[in-house]
């Protein structure tokens, strides 16, 4: 199915907005989002950690992190958890300040406050941001078809990925040489947590849209 037919299938009365938001990327409000997993398989896998950072925009058309909505998750039933990506990650799973809610209660919570962004903006649909924004939106769509969850807010096959973007930008794909490079501070050793790599990457994305407006990129919505 292609983008343009998805949409017209699925077009909705937020669509008609002239919020300078949904102006500027076709009626699409960015999330950036970023899970922690228990493996690469977004079907078997465990969905441990979700972040999801909404993204604003200024009234001279210049786009900011907004509201952070964060998770520690409990395993699905018969979940596959890898002890390499729980080492990797630094995650455990059995201490007793991690107070996971299950996948229903986190993505509930966050679908809830992307709505409510979506109508604050004008926009019709969220589309996710993610550094290698296939892996997150895989483990995404992968637990919404768990839960059985009508409403989700997200495009389903859409994304703005921002190792290409900061490939683009400033020749490097992994996120913390990117944000070097853009001048964001990244510390290694929060890395791996959902909640951080979600508002750096929330970060990086501003930047080099904001960047690419004041070159000229993106003519002021006034023009």
């Amino acid at each position: 199915m292609s983008e343009d037919h998805y949409d017209d299938e699925h077009e909705h009365s937020g669509g008609g907005s002239r919020h300078p938001m949904a102006e500027r990327f076709r009626g699409y409000l960015p999330v950036v989002i970023d899970v922690e997993t228990g493996g690469f398989n977004c079907a078997t896998d465990a969905l441990l950690e979700i972040a999801a950072t909404t993204i604003g925009m200024d009234e001279q058309g210049f786009v900011f992190a907004e509201h952070t909505h964060f998770f520690r998750v409990e395993p699905f039933e018969g979940a596959n958890i890898e002890a390499a990506a729980l080492e990797f990650t630094g995650i455990k799973l059995d201490h007793p300040l991690r107070m996971a809610v299950s996948e229903e209660a986190a993505l509930t919570d966050i679908f809830r406050g992307v709505r409510k962004a979506l109508k604050a903006n004008g926009c019709k649909r969220a589309i996710l941001v993610g550094h290698n924004s296939s892996f997150d939106l895989g483990f995404l769509n992968a637990a919404v078809a768990r839960l059985d969850m009508k409403r989700n807010p997200f495009h389903p096959f859409s994304s703005f990925d921002t190792a290409t973007l900061a490939g683009l930008a400033y020749g490097q794909t992994v996120l913390a040489k990117a944000c070097q490079a853009a001048g964001i501070d990244f510390d290694g050793r929060e890395a791996h947590s959902a909640r951080y790599d979600t508002e750096k990457t929330a970060e990086l994305f501003c930047g080099i849209v904001n960047r690419w407006k004041q070159m000229g990129g993106w003519e002021d919505f006034n023009d």
